[in-house]
């Protein structure tokens, strides 16, 4: 009870710590213990959770100036408001970390069911419908359409429970939702981190005066000023003068090499672009980075420089292919259309069945093998390219695969894909034939150990035994497997592109 007592401070005690928010605050528990007074109420719960409840009971005057606290005094909330779900943005996949806000399909007052679309949500893949999963009003809109980089968990709505509460949040904010909070919160850590900074740039210097102890830089005064302008750590200064003591020539013709070279490329900045002009103004148009464009930047560069590629190309006769395609298409009824991707796709997949060490992904401390073969298939939208996959590709048939894709395709250029129908996969296809494209070399997808490049299939004259010259014009196509080293070794990376020409050679094997 002492501990509770302590807790009964003034209110003008309490203001600083007030605005703390909660993400829901419900209206079905009692506390045990409520004292009031002219101005306040305060109330004790004796829950052990986390969560805190208050009392709808009270009346609305009372109400005003409620303050909450939890038996371990972990959280202190602040209770302008009527009971509400503070509706946060949602991760709409595992990489998404800030989305931008398309349009609102519920406006102020509406009410929701589970279900319902509330907001449209750009992420780092696709344009995306958040379905909202429980009922009630919205209150407030605290986004505005069109909003860009909302953080992960950041506020953009208020649900209530009761329409009659809806007008109590006109005035309603993102800081009365807690947000504000996290601001002030990172203040004092970037003024720790800057005192850290500090300290160690300071060090040096303590190092550099202190020159009478044989275990610290001994150093020229002048050397150590021009030191201290410069920024240079003496500490990685050879000195030349006597008993190895830096002068002011070593500081001057110090060359920190090393140092530049410690530095992640990472961290180096872009180069300034060329801006040209002319008499009418700017010669360029700058096109903003959406979010799938930053994600896909941010992932093949870590892709070409975390991930050591390799190639491997193969020349791949596709005669037999195309008589089969062609007598399927014809029988069809309109059922179906196969395509050559459909094709690759049903090879790939059974290749990896029979080069199993193909369908991997490096984990570090291990080794990932995948039971299926899902196959990342590269389709270019608008946006940028996004992959669908099509799962278990070796054990569907030709029709099932050309259907699918051709289905995730269009929802794709749509962005109406759903987050687990475009991320895993074990293996990806590129496919530039159909531009005419004979020969590029595709980056891999980070998570996987390998990818596909499809060449344009032309004639070309190759040897025929059967021909009475010994040649023949035949249809070819060239494919090019990149490969993770860490984990595909070059021989097991040519015996899955032989088990794949083996099928797309001889078709009829995909059928058995």
């Amino acid at each position: 009870m002492s501990a509770r007592r302590q807790l009964l401070r003034s209110s003008t005690q309490l203001s600083a710590a007030l605005r703390t928010s909660a993400p829901k605050v419900a209206a079905r528990t009692t506390p045990l213990l409520v004292r009031s007074s002219a101005n306040a109420a305060r109330a004790f719960s004796t829950t052990s959770s986390n969560g805190f409840y208050a009392l709808r009971a009270l009346q609305p005057a009372t109400l005003k100036d409620v303050r909450l606290y939890s038996s371990k005094c972990t959280y202190l909330y602040y209770l302008s408001y009527p009971s509400h779900t503070v509706i946060n943005m949602p991760a709409l996949s595992p990489t998404m970390t800030q989305g931008n806000i398309g349009a609102w399909s519920k406006k102020v007052g509406d009410s929701i069911a589970p279900g319902d679309v509330l907001v449209e949500i750009e992420t780092d893949k696709a344009q995306m419908d958040f379905e909202f999963q429980e009922e009630g009003f919205i209150a407030k809109i605290l986004t505005s359409p069109n909003a860009k980089e909302v953080a992960v968990g950041q506020p953009i709505a208020i649900l209530v429970d009761d329409a009659d509460d809806v007008a109590a949040f006109e005035d309603f904010s993102v800081e009365d939702a807690g947000a504000a909070p996290k601001e002030e919160a990172a203040a004092p850590a970037e003024e720790k981190k800057e005192e850290s900074s500090a300290s160690k740039a300071d060090a040096p210097k303590a190092e550099a005066k202190s020159g009478s102890s044989d275990d610290r830089v001994k150093a020229s005064p002048i050397a150590q000023k021009i030191a201290n302008e410069r920024k240079i750590d003496l500490s990685q200064v050879k000195g030349s003068g006597p008993g190895g003591r830096i002068v002011k020539e070593d500081v001057e013709n110090y060359k920190p090499a090393a140092a530049a070279a410690s530095k992640p490329a990472a961290a180096a900045k872009p180069a300034a672009a060329n801006a040209p002009t002319t008499a009418a103004g700017p010669a360029f148009t700058d096109v903003p980075t959406t979010n799938m464009r930053r994600v896909i930047a941010s992932r093949l560069l870590e892709s070409k420089t975390t991930m050591p590629h390799y190639y491997l190309t193969s020349e791949i006769n596709m005669e037999k292919i195309n008589k089969l395609r062609e007598v399927l298409n014809s029988s069809a009824n309109n059922e179906y259309k196969l395509s050559v991707n459909d094709f690759i796709i049903k090879a790939s997949g059974l290749a990896l069945k029979k080069v199993p060490e193909v369908n991997a992904s490096w984990q570090g401390d291990f080794i990932r093998q995948y039971h299926n073969s899902d196959i990342s298939v590269a389709v270019s939208t608008p946006a940028g390219l996004i992959t669908p996959i099509v799962g278990s590709a070796d054990t569907k048939g030709l029709s099932a695969i050309s259907k699918q894709v051709k289905e995730l395709a269009g929802r794709a250029r749509e962005n109406k894909l759903q987050p687990h129908e475009y991320q895993g996969g074990s293996f990806s296809i590129s496919n530039l034939g159909m531009f005419g494209i004979q020969h590029f070399q595709a980056i891999m997808q980070p998570g996987q150990s390998a990818i596909l490049a499809i060449g344009s299939t032309i004639k070309r004259v190759v040897p025929d035994e059967t021909k009475e010259s010994g040649f023949s014009a035949q249809a070819v196509m060239e494919v090019t497997l990149s490969a993770d080293h860490r984990v595909i070794d070059g021989a097991v990376g040519a015996q899955w592109l032989q088990a794949f020409k083996t099928y797309m050679e001889n078709p009829l094997k995909m059928l058995l």
